[in-house]
Protein backbone atom coordinates (compact mmCIF):
# COMPACT_ATOMS: atom_id res chain seq x y z
CA UNK A 1 0.00 0.00 0.00
CA UNK A 2 1.36 3.32 -1.21
CA UNK A 3 0.01 6.14 0.42
CA UNK A 4 1.86 8.73 -1.63
CA UNK A 5 -0.44 7.97 -4.26
CA UNK A 6 -3.39 9.62 -2.52
CA UNK A 7 -1.96 12.77 -3.89
CA UNK A 8 -3.97 11.72 -7.15
CA UNK A 9 -6.93 12.77 -5.52
CA UNK A 10 -8.74 15.60 -4.05
CA UNK A 11 -5.12 16.83 -2.12
CA UNK A 12 -2.81 16.89 -5.12
CA UNK A 13 0.64 17.81 -4.19
CA UNK A 14 0.70 19.86 -7.24
CA UNK A 15 -1.87 22.29 -8.62
CA UNK A 16 -3.54 21.80 -11.68
CA UNK A 17 -2.69 23.53 -14.59
CA UNK A 18 -3.73 24.23 -17.83
CA UNK A 19 -3.87 26.47 -20.79
CA UNK A 20 -6.23 27.88 -22.98
CA UNK A 21 -3.78 27.70 -25.88
CA UNK A 22 -2.72 24.21 -25.54
CA UNK A 23 0.21 22.38 -24.62
CA UNK A 24 2.96 24.40 -25.97
CA UNK A 25 6.57 22.79 -26.28
CA UNK A 26 9.62 24.83 -25.33
CA UNK A 27 10.27 25.81 -28.94
CA UNK A 28 6.98 26.64 -29.90
CA UNK A 29 6.99 28.92 -26.91
CA UNK A 30 10.48 30.22 -28.09
CA UNK A 31 9.28 31.31 -31.21
CA UNK A 32 5.77 32.69 -29.58
CA UNK A 33 6.18 33.84 -26.17
CA UNK A 34 3.13 33.88 -24.00
CA UNK A 35 4.57 37.48 -22.91
CA UNK A 36 6.99 40.11 -24.01
CA UNK A 37 10.35 39.50 -22.03
CA UNK A 38 12.73 42.21 -20.98
CA UNK A 39 15.73 41.57 -23.15
CA UNK A 40 12.96 41.57 -26.18
CA UNK A 41 14.78 44.95 -27.42
CA UNK A 42 18.41 43.29 -27.38
CA UNK A 43 17.09 40.07 -29.07
CA UNK A 44 15.17 42.49 -31.93
CA UNK A 45 18.31 44.49 -32.58
CA UNK A 46 20.28 41.03 -32.97
CA UNK A 47 18.13 39.11 -35.12
CA UNK A 48 17.85 42.49 -37.19
CA UNK A 49 21.69 42.73 -37.33
CA UNK A 50 21.97 38.71 -38.63
CA UNK A 51 19.39 39.56 -41.30
CA UNK A 52 20.84 41.83 -42.81
CA UNK A 53 24.24 40.48 -42.82
CA UNK A 54 23.20 37.73 -44.26
CA UNK A 55 21.24 39.78 -47.16
CA UNK A 56 24.35 41.58 -47.37
CA UNK A 57 26.58 37.81 -48.09
CA UNK A 58 23.93 36.99 -49.89
CA UNK A 59 24.42 39.67 -52.66
CA UNK A 60 26.33 42.34 -51.78
CA UNK A 61 25.08 44.48 -55.02
CA UNK A 62 22.08 44.38 -53.63
CA UNK A 63 21.58 43.93 -49.75
CA UNK A 64 18.76 45.03 -49.33
CA UNK A 65 17.34 42.53 -52.02
CA UNK A 66 15.48 45.16 -53.79
CA UNK A 67 15.73 43.29 -57.24
CA UNK A 68 14.21 39.75 -55.82
CA UNK A 69 10.88 40.10 -57.19
CA UNK A 70 9.77 40.10 -53.44
CA UNK A 71 10.23 42.42 -50.54
CA UNK A 72 12.11 39.53 -49.18
CA UNK A 73 13.71 41.74 -46.47
CA UNK A 74 10.52 42.82 -44.75
CA UNK A 75 9.86 39.04 -43.57
CA UNK A 76 11.78 40.06 -41.20
CA UNK A 77 10.06 43.42 -39.30
CA UNK A 78 7.13 40.78 -39.82
CA UNK A 79 8.27 38.20 -37.78
CA UNK A 80 9.06 41.04 -34.76
CA UNK A 81 5.91 42.44 -35.54
CA UNK A 82 3.85 39.13 -34.73
CA UNK A 83 6.25 38.38 -32.01
CA UNK A 84 6.83 41.14 -29.89
CA UNK A 85 4.19 43.60 -31.33
CA UNK A 86 4.22 47.23 -32.95
CA UNK A 87 6.83 49.48 -30.68
CA UNK A 88 9.82 46.60 -31.63
CA UNK A 89 7.74 46.11 -35.19
CA UNK A 90 8.82 49.89 -35.92
CA UNK A 91 12.41 49.49 -34.54
CA UNK A 92 13.38 46.55 -36.82
CA UNK A 93 11.26 48.74 -39.67
CA UNK A 94 13.88 51.59 -38.41
CA UNK A 95 16.70 49.17 -38.93
CA UNK A 96 15.89 48.37 -42.53
CA UNK A 97 15.53 52.01 -43.43
CA UNK A 98 18.93 52.47 -41.74
CA UNK A 99 20.73 50.31 -43.44
CA UNK A 100 19.79 52.20 -46.83
CA UNK A 101 22.01 54.61 -45.85
CA UNK A 102 24.96 52.51 -44.73
CA UNK A 103 28.10 53.34 -47.35
CA UNK A 104 27.72 50.31 -50.40
CA UNK A 105 23.83 49.59 -49.75
CA UNK A 106 21.93 52.42 -52.34
CA UNK A 107 24.74 52.29 -54.84
CA UNK A 108 23.22 55.68 -56.12
CA UNK A 109 19.70 54.69 -56.39
CA UNK A 110 16.68 56.51 -55.76
CA UNK A 111 14.91 56.13 -52.85
CA UNK A 112 12.81 53.58 -52.91
CA UNK A 113 9.47 54.63 -51.34
CA UNK A 114 7.62 52.20 -52.50
CA UNK A 115 9.56 49.42 -50.85
CA UNK A 116 9.77 50.64 -47.56
CA UNK A 117 6.47 52.59 -47.44
CA UNK A 118 4.46 49.29 -47.79
CA UNK A 119 7.03 47.62 -45.37
CA UNK A 120 6.29 49.97 -42.90
CA UNK A 121 2.47 49.36 -42.96
CA UNK A 122 2.72 45.76 -43.22
CA UNK A 123 4.75 45.95 -39.76
CA UNK A 124 2.63 47.99 -38.32
CA UNK A 125 -0.91 45.99 -39.25
CA UNK A 126 1.21 42.83 -37.86
CA UNK A 127 1.98 44.46 -35.15
CA UNK A 128 -1.59 45.83 -34.00
CA UNK A 129 -2.42 41.61 -34.71
CA UNK A 130 0.51 40.90 -32.26
CA UNK A 131 -0.27 43.50 -29.83
CA UNK A 132 -4.35 42.31 -29.97
CA UNK A 133 -3.72 38.88 -29.23
CA UNK A 134 -1.00 39.15 -26.76
CA UNK A 135 -3.63 41.34 -24.91
CA UNK A 136 -5.90 38.69 -25.20
CA UNK A 137 -3.74 35.52 -24.48
CA UNK A 138 -3.09 37.61 -20.87
CA UNK A 139 -7.03 38.10 -20.19
CA UNK A 140 -7.66 34.49 -20.88
CA UNK A 141 -4.62 33.21 -18.68
CA UNK A 142 -5.36 35.38 -15.82
CA UNK A 143 -9.17 34.18 -15.96
CA UNK A 144 -8.15 30.31 -16.66
CA UNK A 145 -5.38 30.44 -13.04
CA UNK A 146 -8.89 31.70 -11.33
CA UNK A 147 -10.91 29.03 -12.56
CA UNK A 148 -8.37 26.49 -12.42
CA UNK A 149 -8.25 27.92 -8.42
CA UNK A 150 -12.19 27.10 -8.09
CA UNK A 151 -11.49 23.89 -9.96
CA UNK A 152 -9.12 22.50 -6.90
CA UNK A 153 -11.30 24.20 -4.17
CA UNK A 154 -14.04 21.79 -5.90
CA UNK A 155 -12.56 18.69 -5.99
CA UNK A 156 -11.26 19.12 -2.35
CA UNK A 157 -15.02 19.70 -1.48
CA UNK A 158 -16.46 17.02 -3.76
CA UNK A 159 -14.15 14.59 -2.22
CA UNK A 160 -14.93 15.72 1.24
CA UNK A 161 -18.46 15.48 0.84
CA UNK A 162 -17.78 11.57 -0.67
CA UNK A 163 -16.37 10.94 2.67
CA UNK A 164 -18.44 12.41 4.95
CA UNK A 165 -21.30 10.00 3.74
CA UNK A 166 -18.90 7.25 4.34
CA UNK A 167 -17.94 8.43 8.04
CA UNK A 168 -22.05 9.84 8.59
CA UNK A 169 -22.28 5.66 8.32
CA UNK A 170 -19.47 4.63 10.47
CA UNK A 171 -19.27 7.02 12.87
CA UNK A 172 -22.47 8.60 13.77
CA UNK A 173 -22.71 6.86 17.40
CA UNK A 174 -19.22 7.35 18.32
CA UNK A 175 -18.04 10.48 16.99
CA UNK A 176 -19.23 13.72 18.35
CA UNK A 177 -18.62 15.80 15.45
CA UNK A 178 -19.55 15.09 11.24
CA UNK A 179 -17.07 15.88 8.10
CA UNK A 180 -19.14 18.96 7.61
CA UNK A 181 -18.32 20.30 11.19
CA UNK A 182 -14.84 19.76 10.14
CA UNK A 183 -14.74 21.78 7.27
CA UNK A 184 -16.36 24.79 9.20
CA UNK A 185 -13.91 24.19 11.99
CA UNK A 186 -10.75 24.34 9.42
CA UNK A 187 -12.10 27.50 7.66
CA UNK A 188 -12.29 29.22 11.24
CA UNK A 189 -9.05 28.05 12.53
CA UNK A 190 -7.80 29.49 9.06
CA UNK A 191 -8.92 33.23 9.78
CA UNK A 192 -8.46 32.99 12.94
CA UNK A 193 -6.24 35.81 14.20
CA UNK A 194 -2.54 34.78 16.43
CA UNK A 195 -4.36 36.14 20.05
CA UNK A 196 -7.18 34.73 19.53
CA UNK A 197 -6.10 31.40 18.16
CA UNK A 198 -3.88 30.96 21.17
CA UNK A 199 -6.99 32.14 23.44
CA UNK A 200 -9.33 29.26 21.62
CA UNK A 201 -7.19 26.84 21.55
CA UNK A 202 -5.75 27.16 25.06
CA UNK A 203 -9.88 27.08 26.07
CA UNK A 204 -10.76 24.45 23.69
CA UNK A 205 -8.78 21.62 24.30
CA UNK A 206 -10.18 18.54 25.66
CA UNK A 207 -6.53 16.22 25.30
CA UNK A 208 -4.89 15.94 28.88
CA UNK A 209 -1.68 15.39 26.72
CA UNK A 210 -2.05 18.12 24.81
CA UNK A 211 0.94 21.10 24.66
CA UNK A 212 0.80 24.38 23.43
CA UNK A 213 2.96 26.19 21.60
CA UNK A 214 2.73 29.76 20.60
CA UNK A 215 1.53 29.94 16.91
CA UNK A 216 3.34 31.74 14.22
CA UNK A 217 2.00 34.03 12.61
CA UNK A 218 1.87 32.77 8.70
CA UNK A 219 0.55 29.60 10.48
CA UNK A 220 -3.10 31.26 12.36
CA UNK A 221 -5.21 28.68 14.39
CA UNK A 222 -2.20 26.10 14.18
CA UNK A 223 -2.45 24.30 17.68
CA UNK A 224 -6.21 24.45 17.21
CA UNK A 225 -5.81 22.46 13.75
CA UNK A 226 -3.30 20.28 14.92
CA UNK A 227 -5.90 19.32 18.29
CA UNK A 228 -8.77 18.71 15.49
CA UNK A 229 -6.44 16.61 13.32
CA UNK A 230 -5.44 14.91 16.12
CA UNK A 231 -8.85 14.02 17.30
CA UNK A 232 -10.40 13.19 13.80
CA UNK A 233 -7.41 10.75 12.71
CA UNK A 234 -6.77 9.59 15.85
CA UNK A 235 -2.86 10.82 16.68
CA UNK A 236 -0.82 10.72 19.44
CA UNK A 237 1.98 12.22 19.35
CA UNK A 238 3.18 14.86 16.43
CA UNK A 239 4.30 18.28 15.47
CA UNK A 240 3.28 20.86 13.36
CA UNK A 241 7.04 22.64 11.89
CA UNK A 242 6.68 25.90 9.53
CA UNK A 243 8.67 25.58 6.41
CA UNK A 244 10.17 28.49 4.82
CA UNK A 245 12.72 28.64 1.38
CA UNK A 246 12.29 24.39 1.49
CA UNK A 247 13.63 23.89 4.99
CA UNK A 248 11.97 22.79 7.82
CA UNK A 249 11.87 25.19 10.76
CA UNK A 250 13.14 23.18 14.19
CA UNK A 251 10.57 24.72 16.69
CA UNK A 252 7.49 23.95 16.32
CA UNK A 253 4.28 25.71 15.84
CA UNK A 254 1.89 23.63 17.46
CA UNK A 255 2.14 20.00 19.19
CA UNK A 256 -0.06 17.28 20.69
CA UNK A 257 0.94 14.63 23.19
CA UNK A 258 5.08 14.19 24.11
CA UNK A 259 7.59 17.28 22.82
CA UNK A 260 10.29 15.65 20.66
CA UNK A 261 13.04 17.65 18.91
CA UNK A 262 12.75 17.36 14.58
CA UNK A 263 15.41 16.10 12.67
CA UNK A 264 15.55 17.91 9.57
CA UNK A 265 17.22 15.64 7.79
CA UNK A 266 15.09 12.95 8.88
CA UNK A 267 14.71 10.72 5.78
CA UNK A 268 10.75 10.82 5.64
CA UNK A 269 10.98 14.46 6.12
CA UNK A 270 13.37 15.39 3.45
CA UNK A 271 11.17 13.07 1.38
CA UNK A 272 8.01 14.42 1.91
CA UNK A 273 9.62 17.97 0.76
CA UNK A 274 10.99 16.96 -2.55
CA UNK A 275 8.07 15.07 -3.59
CA UNK A 276 5.77 17.42 -1.73
CA UNK A 277 3.33 14.49 -0.71
CA UNK A 278 3.08 11.73 2.19
CA UNK A 279 5.91 9.95 2.99
CA UNK A 280 5.81 6.82 5.66
CA UNK A 281 7.68 3.75 6.75
CA UNK A 282 6.12 1.50 4.00
CA UNK A 283 5.66 3.77 1.43
CA UNK A 284 6.73 1.78 -2.08
CA UNK A 285 9.33 4.24 -3.04
CA UNK A 286 11.55 4.29 -0.18
CA UNK A 287 11.52 0.84 0.37
CA UNK A 288 14.68 1.13 2.77
CA UNK A 289 13.39 3.71 4.91
CA UNK A 290 15.15 4.42 8.21
CA UNK A 291 13.37 7.25 10.34
CA UNK A 292 12.02 7.96 13.99
CA UNK A 293 9.01 9.34 12.45
CA UNK A 294 5.74 7.29 11.38
CA UNK A 295 4.10 9.68 8.77
CA UNK A 296 5.61 13.26 7.40
CA UNK A 297 2.49 15.46 5.70
CA UNK A 298 2.85 18.41 4.32
CA UNK A 299 0.79 21.33 4.09
CA UNK A 300 0.35 22.23 0.50
CA UNK A 301 -2.10 25.23 -0.84
CA UNK A 302 -4.04 24.90 -4.17
CA UNK A 303 -1.17 26.88 -6.17
CA UNK A 304 1.63 24.61 -4.44
CA UNK A 305 3.02 26.66 -1.80
CA UNK A 306 4.72 24.21 0.84
CA UNK A 307 3.68 26.04 4.04
CA UNK A 308 4.63 23.86 6.96
CA UNK A 309 5.05 19.80 7.35
CA UNK A 310 3.01 17.84 10.11
CA UNK A 311 5.49 15.20 11.15
CA UNK A 312 3.67 11.87 13.05
CA UNK A 313 5.76 10.30 15.75
CA UNK A 314 3.24 8.14 16.93
CA UNK A 315 -0.50 6.86 16.28
CA UNK A 316 -2.41 3.40 16.25
CA UNK A 317 -1.30 0.82 14.54
CA UNK A 318 -4.80 0.49 12.76
CA UNK A 319 -4.88 4.63 12.01
CA UNK A 320 -2.24 3.84 9.40
CA UNK A 321 -4.50 2.95 6.63
CA UNK A 322 -4.91 4.52 3.12
CA UNK A 323 -7.79 6.27 3.98
CA UNK A 324 -6.97 8.14 7.41
CA UNK A 325 -3.87 9.19 5.46
CA UNK A 326 -5.77 10.37 2.57
CA UNK A 327 -8.10 12.13 5.23
CA UNK A 328 -5.32 13.56 6.89
CA UNK A 329 -4.01 14.89 3.50
CA UNK A 330 -7.69 16.48 2.51
CA UNK A 331 -7.51 18.29 6.32
CA UNK A 332 -4.51 20.32 5.70
CA UNK A 333 -5.03 20.86 2.22
CA UNK A 334 -8.19 22.65 2.80
CA UNK A 335 -6.47 24.71 6.07
CA UNK A 336 -3.39 25.56 3.92
CA UNK A 337 -5.98 26.77 1.37
CA UNK A 338 -7.80 28.97 3.64
CA UNK A 339 -4.43 30.48 5.01
CA UNK A 340 -3.28 31.39 1.58
CA UNK A 341 -6.59 33.01 0.99
CA UNK A 342 -6.82 34.55 4.58
CA UNK A 343 -5.52 37.86 3.72
CA UNK A 344 -8.72 38.25 1.24
CA UNK A 345 -11.49 36.56 3.66
CA UNK A 346 -10.64 38.57 6.88
CA UNK A 347 -11.08 42.10 6.15
CA UNK A 348 -14.66 40.89 4.27
CA UNK A 349 -15.37 38.78 7.40
CA UNK A 350 -14.50 41.76 9.97
CA UNK A 351 -16.70 44.03 7.93
CA UNK A 352 -19.51 42.07 7.14
CA UNK A 353 -19.26 39.13 9.81
CA UNK A 354 -22.29 37.04 8.77
CA UNK A 355 -20.55 36.59 5.03
CA UNK A 356 -20.40 32.70 4.27
CA UNK A 357 -16.57 31.73 3.71
CA UNK A 358 -16.87 30.27 0.12
CA UNK A 359 -18.85 34.05 -0.93
CA UNK A 360 -16.44 36.00 0.96
CA UNK A 361 -13.40 34.25 -1.04
CA UNK A 362 -14.38 34.58 -4.44
CA UNK A 363 -15.84 38.27 -3.53
CA UNK A 364 -11.94 38.92 -2.83
CA UNK A 365 -10.22 37.18 -5.51
CA UNK A 366 -12.62 38.67 -7.98
CA UNK A 367 -11.92 41.82 -6.71
CA UNK A 368 -7.90 41.41 -7.12
CA UNK A 369 -8.89 39.99 -10.61
CA UNK A 370 -10.25 43.25 -11.52
CA UNK A 371 -7.49 45.24 -10.18
CA UNK A 372 -4.76 42.90 -11.72
CA UNK A 373 -6.28 41.76 -15.39
CA UNK A 374 -9.48 44.54 -15.56
CA UNK A 375 -11.49 41.24 -16.22
CA UNK A 376 -14.72 42.40 -14.82
CA UNK A 377 -16.69 40.78 -12.39
CA UNK A 378 -20.15 41.66 -10.56
CA UNK A 379 -22.80 41.53 -7.75
CA UNK A 380 -26.68 41.56 -8.43
CA UNK A 381 -28.95 41.67 -5.31
CA UNK A 382 -32.58 40.81 -5.94
CA UNK A 383 -34.87 41.95 -2.97
CA UNK A 384 -38.01 39.65 -2.36
CA UNK A 385 -40.64 40.50 -0.27
CA UNK A 386 -41.15 38.38 2.73
CA UNK A 387 -44.59 36.46 1.92
CA UNK A 388 -45.32 33.09 0.58
CA UNK A 389 -45.32 34.52 -2.93
CA UNK A 390 -42.17 36.41 -2.36
CA UNK A 391 -40.23 33.61 -1.14
CA UNK A 392 -41.92 30.84 -4.24
CA UNK A 393 -40.53 33.46 -6.51
CA UNK A 394 -36.83 33.59 -4.22
CA UNK A 395 -36.44 30.25 -4.41
CA UNK A 396 -37.24 29.84 -8.17
CA UNK A 397 -34.75 32.48 -8.73
CA UNK A 398 -32.39 30.55 -6.45
CA UNK A 399 -32.86 27.17 -8.99
CA UNK A 400 -31.96 29.72 -11.93
CA UNK A 401 -28.73 30.09 -10.91
CA UNK A 402 -25.88 30.15 -13.61
CA UNK A 403 -22.58 27.53 -13.24
CA UNK A 404 -19.99 29.60 -11.96
CA UNK A 405 -21.93 32.53 -9.74
CA UNK A 406 -22.07 32.25 -5.96
CA UNK A 407 -25.32 33.05 -4.34
CA UNK A 408 -25.96 34.17 -0.76
CA UNK A 409 -29.71 34.33 0.19
CA UNK A 410 -29.88 36.47 3.02
CA UNK A 411 -33.97 36.54 4.58
CA UNK A 412 -35.16 38.68 7.28
CA UNK A 413 -38.70 39.40 8.93
CA UNK A 414 -39.28 41.93 6.74
CA UNK A 415 -37.97 40.74 2.96
CA UNK A 416 -35.07 38.13 1.20
CA UNK A 417 -32.27 39.11 -0.35
CA UNK A 418 -30.45 37.13 -2.96
CA UNK A 419 -26.82 38.40 -3.39
CA UNK A 420 -25.38 36.71 -6.27
CA UNK A 421 -21.36 36.95 -7.36
CA UNK A 422 -20.81 36.62 -11.16
CA UNK A 423 -17.37 36.21 -12.16
CA UNK A 424 -16.45 37.62 -15.32
CA UNK A 425 -19.60 39.42 -15.62
CA UNK A 426 -19.69 43.39 -17.22
CA UNK A 427 -22.88 45.34 -17.68
CA UNK A 428 -23.65 43.26 -20.65
CA UNK A 429 -23.52 40.47 -19.34
CA UNK A 430 -25.52 41.50 -16.08
CA UNK A 431 -28.50 42.79 -18.30
CA UNK A 432 -28.47 39.42 -20.07
CA UNK A 433 -29.07 37.65 -16.55
CA UNK A 434 -31.62 39.81 -15.19
CA UNK A 435 -33.28 39.79 -18.98
CA UNK A 436 -33.47 35.62 -18.38
CA UNK A 437 -34.49 35.38 -14.80
CA UNK A 438 -37.59 38.11 -16.00
CA UNK A 439 -38.20 35.94 -19.05
CA UNK A 440 -38.29 32.68 -16.49
CA UNK A 441 -40.57 34.84 -14.08
CA UNK A 442 -43.23 35.54 -17.32
CA UNK A 443 -43.30 31.95 -18.39
CA UNK A 444 -43.79 30.19 -14.83
CA UNK A 445 -45.78 32.92 -13.14
CA UNK A 446 -46.81 35.93 -15.33
CA UNK A 447 -44.91 38.56 -13.62
CA UNK A 448 -41.77 40.49 -14.67
CA UNK A 449 -39.59 42.53 -11.95
CA UNK A 450 -41.57 45.40 -11.82
CA UNK A 451 -44.46 43.47 -10.83
CA UNK A 452 -43.38 40.78 -8.74
CA UNK A 453 -42.11 43.88 -6.79
CA UNK A 454 -38.72 42.41 -6.63
CA UNK A 455 -35.88 45.00 -5.95
CA UNK A 456 -32.61 44.70 -8.29
CA UNK A 457 -29.53 46.66 -6.87
CA UNK A 458 -25.94 46.06 -8.58
CA UNK A 459 -22.29 46.67 -7.69
CA UNK A 460 -19.34 46.10 -10.16
CA UNK A 461 -16.32 44.83 -8.62
CA UNK A 462 -12.77 46.87 -8.30
CA UNK A 463 -13.69 50.56 -7.12
CA UNK A 464 -13.40 49.98 -3.69
CA UNK A 465 -12.51 47.36 -1.03
CA UNK A 466 -14.32 44.18 -1.31
CA UNK A 467 -15.88 44.29 2.17
CA UNK A 468 -17.12 48.10 2.44
CA UNK A 469 -18.73 47.27 -1.46
CA UNK A 470 -20.36 44.40 -0.48
CA UNK A 471 -22.07 46.21 3.05
CA UNK A 472 -23.09 48.97 0.89
CA UNK A 473 -24.61 46.72 -1.65
CA UNK A 474 -26.31 45.19 1.59
CA UNK A 475 -27.46 47.92 2.97
CA UNK A 476 -28.91 49.61 -0.59
CA UNK A 477 -31.06 46.36 -0.59
CA UNK A 478 -32.51 47.04 2.71
CA UNK A 479 -30.30 44.90 5.00
CA UNK A 480 -28.84 46.17 8.32
CA UNK A 481 -25.29 44.84 8.11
Amino acid sequence: MNIATAQTGASASKPRQSNPFGNLSPVRRLVAPAATRPFAIVETVVFMLVVLGLCWALDRTDPLLLKSGFPWLWLAPLVIGLRYGTLLGLLASAMTVGAWYLPGVSHGQAWPLMFFTGGLLQTVVAGHFGDTWGNRAARASTINDYLNDRLVAITNSHYLMRLSHERLEKDLLSRPTTLRDSITELRRLSVLGESESAGEGAEGTNEPNATKVTPLRDLPGAHGLLEFVAQVCQIEVAGLFPVRNGRVGTEAAARVGDDFALAPDDELVTHAISTMSVAHLKSDDIPTAQSQYLVCAPLVSADGQLLAMLVIKRMPFLSLNFDNLQLLLVLLGYYADGVEHSGLVQGILATVPGCPYDFALDLGRLTRLQRDAGIASSMVALAFPRDEAGDSLFEHVIRRRRALDLMWPVQTASQSVLVNLMPATDTTGIDGYLARIESSLSAQFNLDLESARVGVHTLHLGTMEPGPALQRLLKRSGLDV
